[in-house]
Protein backbone atom coordinates (compact mmCIF):
# COMPACT_ATOMS: atom_id res chain seq x y z
CA UNK A 1 0.00 0.00 0.00
CA UNK A 2 1.26 3.67 -0.69
CA UNK A 3 1.33 6.22 1.25
CA UNK A 4 0.13 9.47 -0.41
CA UNK A 5 -0.14 12.98 0.72
CA UNK A 6 -2.53 15.47 -1.49
CA UNK A 7 -2.00 18.92 -0.90
CA UNK A 8 -5.52 20.85 -1.12
CA UNK A 9 -7.03 18.07 -0.87
CA UNK A 10 -10.60 19.45 0.33
CA UNK A 11 -10.96 21.61 -3.06
CA UNK A 12 -12.26 21.06 -6.14
CA UNK A 13 -9.61 18.64 -7.66
CA UNK A 14 -8.15 17.42 -4.99
CA UNK A 15 -11.38 15.95 -2.88
CA UNK A 16 -11.44 14.04 -6.05
CA UNK A 17 -8.12 12.49 -6.41
CA UNK A 18 -8.42 11.60 -2.56
CA UNK A 19 -11.39 9.91 -3.57
CA UNK A 20 -9.60 7.66 -6.49
CA UNK A 21 -6.41 6.98 -4.51
CA UNK A 22 -8.36 5.82 -1.71
CA UNK A 23 -10.71 3.64 -3.47
CA UNK A 24 -8.00 2.03 -5.11
CA UNK A 25 -6.56 1.20 -2.00
CA UNK A 26 -3.88 3.19 -0.95
CA UNK A 27 -3.22 5.32 2.25
CA UNK A 28 -4.11 8.94 1.62
CA UNK A 29 -3.24 11.64 4.28
CA UNK A 30 -5.40 15.19 3.18
CA UNK A 31 -3.49 18.58 3.90
CA UNK A 32 -5.39 21.68 3.55
CA UNK A 33 -5.73 24.75 6.49
CA UNK A 34 -8.88 22.82 7.89
CA UNK A 35 -7.85 19.34 7.59
CA UNK A 36 -7.38 17.31 10.80
CA UNK A 37 -5.01 16.35 11.53
CA UNK A 38 -3.04 17.92 8.68
CA UNK A 39 -4.43 21.42 8.81
CA UNK A 40 -1.77 23.37 7.67
CA UNK A 41 -1.17 26.42 5.34
CA UNK A 42 1.93 26.06 3.15
CA UNK A 43 2.26 29.53 3.03
CA UNK A 44 3.92 29.65 6.91
CA UNK A 45 4.67 25.52 7.24
CA UNK A 46 5.46 24.29 10.50
CA UNK A 47 5.52 20.93 12.93
CA UNK A 48 1.86 20.20 11.22
CA UNK A 49 3.79 19.81 7.75
CA UNK A 50 6.70 17.43 8.79
CA UNK A 51 4.25 15.12 10.71
CA UNK A 52 1.91 15.32 6.97
CA UNK A 53 5.16 14.57 4.84
CA UNK A 54 6.99 11.65 7.17
CA UNK A 55 6.46 8.45 5.71
CA UNK A 56 4.74 9.44 2.67
CA UNK A 57 5.51 7.91 -0.75
CA UNK A 58 4.04 10.63 -3.10
CA UNK A 59 3.15 14.23 -2.60
CA UNK A 60 0.38 15.55 -5.41
CA UNK A 61 0.32 18.87 -4.81
CA UNK A 62 -2.94 20.33 -5.49
CA UNK A 63 -2.90 23.36 -3.64
CA UNK A 64 -2.93 26.56 -5.18
CA UNK A 65 -3.95 29.93 -4.48
CA UNK A 66 -5.41 33.19 -7.82
CA UNK A 67 -4.83 35.20 -4.60
CA UNK A 68 -0.79 34.83 -4.31
CA UNK A 69 1.82 32.80 -2.12
CA UNK A 70 2.17 29.58 -4.29
CA UNK A 71 5.78 30.16 -4.53
CA UNK A 72 6.25 30.79 -1.03
CA UNK A 73 3.90 27.58 -0.16
CA UNK A 74 5.91 25.72 -2.95
CA UNK A 75 9.29 26.10 -0.80
CA UNK A 76 7.87 24.95 2.53
CA UNK A 77 6.23 22.13 0.86
CA UNK A 78 9.65 20.97 -1.58
CA UNK A 79 11.82 21.78 1.81
CA UNK A 80 10.03 19.38 4.34
CA UNK A 81 9.74 16.36 1.20
CA UNK A 82 13.60 16.91 0.91
CA UNK A 83 14.11 16.58 5.19
CA UNK A 84 11.46 13.89 4.78
CA UNK A 85 13.21 11.34 1.73
CA UNK A 86 9.74 11.40 -0.25
CA UNK A 87 10.69 9.73 -3.45
CA UNK A 88 8.22 12.35 -5.44
CA UNK A 89 6.57 14.66 -6.40
CA UNK A 90 3.45 15.02 -8.39
CA UNK A 91 2.56 18.75 -9.49
CA UNK A 92 -0.75 20.00 -11.31
CA UNK A 93 -0.33 23.42 -13.38
CA UNK A 94 -1.69 25.14 -16.07
CA UNK A 95 -1.36 25.02 -19.68
CA UNK A 96 0.27 27.98 -20.99
CA UNK A 97 1.90 29.16 -17.55
CA UNK A 98 5.05 29.53 -19.81
CA UNK A 99 3.36 31.62 -22.69
CA UNK A 100 0.22 34.19 -20.97
CA UNK A 101 1.59 36.62 -18.69
CA UNK A 102 -0.93 36.48 -16.16
CA UNK A 103 0.65 36.95 -12.80
CA UNK A 104 -1.17 33.92 -11.79
CA UNK A 105 0.58 31.94 -14.22
CA UNK A 106 4.00 33.16 -14.37
CA UNK A 107 3.86 32.06 -10.77
CA UNK A 108 2.73 28.43 -11.24
CA UNK A 109 5.20 28.20 -13.61
CA UNK A 110 7.86 29.54 -11.44
CA UNK A 111 7.01 26.57 -9.15
CA UNK A 112 7.39 24.27 -11.89
CA UNK A 113 11.08 25.49 -11.90
CA UNK A 114 11.24 24.93 -8.13
CA UNK A 115 9.73 21.12 -8.54
CA UNK A 116 12.51 20.90 -11.52
CA UNK A 117 15.22 21.86 -9.35
CA UNK A 118 14.53 20.35 -6.02
CA UNK A 119 16.31 17.44 -6.27
CA UNK A 120 13.30 15.41 -5.36
CA UNK A 121 12.03 12.75 -8.42
CA UNK A 122 9.04 14.67 -10.14
CA UNK A 123 6.22 14.76 -12.32
CA UNK A 124 4.24 18.21 -13.86
CA UNK A 125 1.06 17.82 -15.51
CA UNK A 126 -0.48 20.59 -17.21
CA UNK A 127 -4.14 20.74 -17.71
CA UNK A 128 -6.68 23.24 -19.42
CA UNK A 129 -9.38 24.82 -17.45
CA UNK A 130 -11.74 23.40 -15.92
CA UNK A 131 -14.92 23.17 -17.03
CA UNK A 132 -16.42 25.17 -13.58
CA UNK A 133 -14.19 27.98 -13.99
CA UNK A 134 -15.01 28.88 -17.93
CA UNK A 135 -18.95 28.28 -16.63
CA UNK A 136 -18.28 30.91 -13.55
CA UNK A 137 -16.69 33.03 -15.75
CA UNK A 138 -19.76 33.37 -18.48
CA UNK A 139 -22.05 33.51 -15.51
CA UNK A 140 -20.71 36.72 -14.68
CA UNK A 141 -20.42 37.92 -18.08
CA UNK A 142 -24.52 36.62 -18.17
CA UNK A 143 -25.54 39.14 -15.14
CA UNK A 144 -25.67 41.74 -17.86
CA UNK A 145 -28.14 42.56 -20.10
CA UNK A 146 -25.74 42.22 -22.68
CA UNK A 147 -22.95 39.54 -22.94
CA UNK A 148 -19.54 40.86 -23.32
CA UNK A 149 -17.06 38.92 -24.42
CA UNK A 150 -13.48 38.81 -25.43
CA UNK A 151 -13.18 38.91 -29.25
CA UNK A 152 -11.08 36.12 -30.67
CA UNK A 153 -10.25 33.96 -27.56
CA UNK A 154 -10.96 30.61 -27.72
CA UNK A 155 -10.69 28.21 -24.92
CA UNK A 156 -10.75 24.25 -24.16
CA UNK A 157 -12.63 23.29 -20.78
CA UNK A 158 -11.87 20.65 -19.62
CA UNK A 159 -13.81 17.64 -16.88
CA UNK A 160 -12.01 18.06 -13.65
CA UNK A 161 -12.36 14.30 -12.66
CA UNK A 162 -10.59 13.47 -15.59
CA UNK A 163 -7.88 15.20 -14.54
CA UNK A 164 -8.09 13.37 -11.09
CA UNK A 165 -7.95 10.34 -12.39
CA UNK A 166 -4.94 11.09 -15.25
CA UNK A 167 -3.06 12.40 -11.39
CA UNK A 168 -4.48 9.54 -9.51
CA UNK A 169 -2.56 7.62 -12.29
CA UNK A 170 0.26 9.07 -12.35
CA UNK A 171 0.89 8.98 -8.21
CA UNK A 172 1.49 5.51 -8.41
CA UNK A 173 3.70 5.20 -11.37
CA UNK A 174 6.90 6.72 -10.25
CA UNK A 175 8.45 10.05 -11.68
CA UNK A 176 7.93 10.86 -14.97
CA UNK A 177 9.19 14.67 -15.13
CA UNK A 178 7.03 16.82 -17.46
CA UNK A 179 3.92 15.04 -18.86
CA UNK A 180 2.19 15.41 -21.93
CA UNK A 181 -0.31 18.12 -21.40
CA UNK A 182 -4.46 17.55 -20.83
CA UNK A 183 -6.67 19.06 -22.62
CA UNK A 184 -10.56 19.63 -23.06
CA UNK A 185 -12.00 17.65 -26.10
CA UNK A 186 -13.24 20.73 -27.84
CA UNK A 187 -11.35 24.38 -28.52
CA UNK A 188 -14.39 26.90 -29.09
CA UNK A 189 -14.87 30.37 -28.99
CA UNK A 190 -15.58 32.07 -25.81
CA UNK A 191 -18.82 33.21 -28.20
CA UNK A 192 -19.96 29.65 -28.56
CA UNK A 193 -19.49 29.07 -25.14
CA UNK A 194 -21.04 31.46 -24.05
CA UNK A 195 -24.46 30.63 -26.29
CA UNK A 196 -24.15 27.26 -25.09
CA UNK A 197 -24.24 28.52 -21.12
CA UNK A 198 -27.14 30.71 -22.23
CA UNK A 199 -29.02 28.12 -23.77
CA UNK A 200 -28.32 25.71 -20.93
CA UNK A 201 -29.90 27.75 -18.02
CA UNK A 202 -32.47 29.50 -20.15
CA UNK A 203 -31.17 33.06 -20.37
CA UNK A 204 -31.64 35.28 -22.97
CA UNK A 205 -28.97 37.58 -23.51
CA UNK A 206 -27.22 39.04 -26.76
CA UNK A 207 -23.28 38.24 -27.01
CA UNK A 208 -21.33 40.71 -27.97
CA UNK A 209 -17.35 40.34 -28.91
CA UNK A 210 -15.16 42.99 -27.48
CA UNK A 211 -11.69 43.48 -28.72
CA UNK A 212 -8.71 44.14 -25.95
CA UNK A 213 -5.80 44.96 -25.45
CA UNK A 214 -2.28 44.08 -23.51
CA UNK A 215 0.20 40.91 -23.63
CA UNK A 216 -2.72 38.69 -21.92
CA UNK A 217 -5.12 39.29 -24.36
CA UNK A 218 -2.77 38.86 -26.92
CA UNK A 219 -1.69 36.03 -25.49
CA UNK A 220 -4.71 34.27 -24.67
CA UNK A 221 -5.67 34.99 -29.11
CA UNK A 222 -2.26 33.65 -29.73
CA UNK A 223 -3.80 30.43 -27.78
CA UNK A 224 -1.16 30.25 -25.39
CA UNK A 225 -3.41 28.39 -23.10
CA UNK A 226 -4.76 25.76 -25.42
CA UNK A 227 -3.24 22.17 -25.96
CA UNK A 228 -5.16 21.87 -29.38
CA UNK A 229 -2.42 18.60 -30.01
CA UNK A 230 -3.78 17.13 -26.76
CA UNK A 231 -7.34 17.31 -26.81
CA UNK A 232 -7.66 13.89 -24.52
CA UNK A 233 -10.83 14.49 -22.02
CA UNK A 234 -14.15 13.35 -22.79
CA UNK A 235 -16.92 15.11 -21.61
CA UNK A 236 -17.76 18.31 -23.28
CA UNK A 237 -18.58 21.76 -21.83
CA UNK A 238 -22.40 21.24 -23.03
CA UNK A 239 -22.45 17.71 -22.06
CA UNK A 240 -21.16 19.34 -18.14
CA UNK A 241 -23.72 22.17 -18.13
CA UNK A 242 -26.53 19.73 -19.40
CA UNK A 243 -25.95 16.75 -16.78
CA UNK A 244 -24.51 19.18 -13.88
Amino acid sequence: MTTILVTGGTGTLGRLVHERLSEAGHEVRVLSRHARPYAVDLREGGPALERAVTGADVIVHCASSPRGGDEKAAAHLIEAARRAGVPHLLYISIVGVDRVPLRYYREKWAVERMIEASGLGWTVLRATQFHELVRDVLAGAARLPVMLLPAGVDDQPVEVAEVAERLAELAVSGPAGRVPDMGGPEVRSLAELGRVYLGAVGKRRLVVSVPLFGRVYRAFRAGGHLAPGHSVGRRTFSEFLSEG
